[in-house]
């Protein structure tokens, strides 16, 4: 990540109660002291910096980051498209209306939607479907190609009938304006690519022993990332081991922390970093450019706090 940004930031540091709440309620310190860090930054701020103020490890820092995310605190990076609870304009039912009388492809849209969605949309419903296509400006084409991407991940993860609400079609949407997929010919290759990741998404599943359900949606960004990073499984299997050691539990932020260190190290297979732990620390040391540490090294660098 180049750096954080915090959502609703105010300059005068107060904290809403709301988000005070989580933060109590989740009983993590780390997490508490990165908000609070955050706060009193008063802008965008680099996990360098913070890893130096607060003298963090890079392990501790993306622990801290992963649970304020969890908890809806946290995004990472700048984005050029606000969140839809976010700045998103208000359409009146008159303005509904005109887009249903004045526009072919809106109207179309509302009768493939509740075609697809099985029900009648509401009001609430039609100012989603506005935002997207007349706020947003994404085709009516590409918003039916989301809809029908989002119906098939809630029947992927919930059974067949299941249908996802537009709430959860104008987050998907306002992921894909991030994206830049505003044409067919974009949405489809995003998709095919997607199928293809879902197809390997059990491998990694299995190698966080997770065999009973399918990922939440923070849970599959992680998987697609290594994915897309080139982590196999056994690689992530090996972390997860790693992380249960130390951690006593799944977290994902660890995991995915001791993955990103390997990485740096060019270690790309179980084999690699076993590899490596055999070596001896002066070989080591001038191979990374880092101390290799006294005995049980390879925890220090991992997972000192």
């Amino acid at each position: 990540m180049s750096g954080y940004i915090l959502r609703d930031q105010e300059r005068d540091v107060s904290l809403p109660a709301q988000r005070l709440d989580k933060l109590i309620a989740r009983a993590d310190s780390d997490a508490a002291l990165l908000y609070l860090f955050l706060v009193r930054a008063s802008g965008g701020v680099t996990p360098q910096e913070i890893q130096k103020r607060l003298r963090w490890s890079e392990l501790r820092l993306a622990d801290a980051e992963h649970t304020l995310q969890q908890l809806g605190l946290l995004e990472g990076g700048a984005e050029t498209i606000p969140e839809p609870a976010e700045e998103r304009p208000a359409y009146t039912t008159g303005d509904i209306a005109a887009l249903l009388e004045g526009d072919s492809g809106f109207a179309m849209l509302v009768r493939q939607t509740e075609e697809k969605l099985g029900k009648k949309l509401k009001t609430a419903d039609l100012q989603i479907l506005a935002g997207l296509y007349d706020d947003l400006g994404m085709p009516p084409d590409v918003i039916y190609l989301l809809v029908c991407h989002c119906v098939s991940r809630v029947e992927r993860r919930f059974g067949p009938g299941r249908r996802p609400t537009l709430r959860q079609v104008e987050k998907e949407g306002y992921y894909w304006a991030r994206q830049g997929l505003f044409d067919q010919e974009s949405a489809a290759r995003y998709l095919k690519d997607y199928d293809a990741k879902q197809e390997q998404m059990g491998a990694y599943l299995r190698a966080v022993q997770i065999c009973d359900r399918r990922p939440v949606d923070s849970e599959e960004r992680y998987i697609i990332q290594w994915i897309e990073k080139g982590y196999t499984p056994e690689l992530v299997a090996l972390a997860y081991d790693r992380t249960i050691f130390y951690k006593k539990e799944l977290k994902w932020g660890y995991l995915n922390g001791i993955l990103r260190r390997w990485e740096t190290d060019g270690l790309r297979t179980p084999e690699d970093v076993e590899r490596q732990e055999r070596t001896p620390r002066s070989a080591r040391e001038k191979k990374t450019g880092r101390p290799a540490g006294e005995k049980n090294d390879w925890m220090k660098r991992y997972i000192k706090r």
